[in-house]
């Protein structure tokens, strides 16, 4: 079944919240989820530990660059989606990652700084795809944009990669406070409490959103 991995060498990109959005999007609407939690950081599996964990999901945590790719392997013969949190920085886990995805998501923040980071992740899976001798697909999804402005630092990111011909989500990873919320309350968005949590509504229509243009991406490039 389709892996994949989300991926920026810079930290705060917004990657393991687009990840976990994406993983409990798909939960929700009746897929099997593994999430393998390769970030040192360990959000997901934290978040994991709080209530409200989907049954759907199963988290991942003990991988290393020498059993990432079986690790992989095993999940994508069980679960009918493997999303794969790697760790902040360019290493061989990350690459050994990417080069088992079916699909690479790029969060990206509209600064020249992400997009530096994001930069290295096009350059490792140029370098995996000649490797393995097939494309691998990918996209910049844009995160904690502004629901109201564009910023002017986001309208030069996203020029300079609509010139450098890189693929980007239609929708954007609106900064929302429901976002932060999963990873202080766990579960998923239509669990919050909307007495405490504000936008709930836009929030999940934004997630639901994005994970549905994932999933058509990833359905485009099966086909």
């Amino acid at each position: 079944m389709p892996v994949i991995s989300f991926a920026n060498p810079k930290g705060g990109a917004g990657k393991t919240t687009t990840a976990l959005l994406a993983a409990t999007q798909l939960a929700e609407a009746g897929a099997s989820v593994a999430i393998i939690d390769a970030d040192p950081e360990r959000w997901i599996s934290q978040w994991g530990a709080l209530p409200g964990k989907p049954d759907a999901v199963r988290i991942i945590s003990d991988v290393t660059e020498d059993t990432i790719v079986d690790v992989i392997e095993r999940e994508a013969a069980q679960a009918q989606f493997v999303i794969v949190d790697l760790e902040g920085t360019a290493s061989l886990m990350v690459a050994n990652a990417i080069g088992m995805s079916d699909f690479v998501t790029i969060p990206l923040q509209g600064s020249s700084m992400d997009a530096k980071g994001g930069a290295k992740v096009l350059k490792l899976i140029a370098s995996q795809a000649k490797l393995a001798r097939r494309t691998i697909p990918h996209a910049v999804v844009l995160t904690r944009t502004s629901a109201a402005v564009r910023s002017r630092s986001l309208k030069n990111v996203t020029s300079e990669l609509e010139e450098a011909g890189i693929p980007v989500f239609e929708t954007a990873i609106v900064e929302r406070a429901a976002y932060r919320d999963l990873f202080d309350f766990g579960g998923t968005l239509s669990g919050l409490d909307g007495a405490q949590t504000s936008n709930i509504q836009k929030a999940i229509d934004n997630a639901r959103d994005f994970a549905g243009e994932l999933v058509a991406k990833i359905r485009e490039v099966s086909a």
